[in-house]
């Protein structure tokens, strides 16, 4: 399974259907008995607004992080 997250290339539809339930339950701080009641066009709808938040936060973490080398190397 490890090896399955890191590449991305999950070939199982009943693990990778509980990995997108794990990691909106986690994203959204619900019970994953919620998600699994969801419609599944929420559902997807709602995985595709959780990635592009998430994409954001790396990228701010990613600047904050050049910048906080930049001016370390000043001093």
């Amino acid at each position: 399974m490890k090896s399955a997250l890191k590449n991305g290339k999950i070939e199982d539809p009943i693990l990778a259907s509980r990995i997108g339930v794990y990691i909106l339950a986690r994203g959204l701080k619900i019970s994953p008995l919620e998600v699994y009641r969801m419609p599944v066009d929420l559902f997807q709808d709602m995985m595709v607004i959780h990635q592009a938040v998430e994409e954001i936060k790396s990228e701010e973490m990613d600047k904050a992080t050049k910048k906080a080398k930049s001016g370390t190397r000043l001093r």
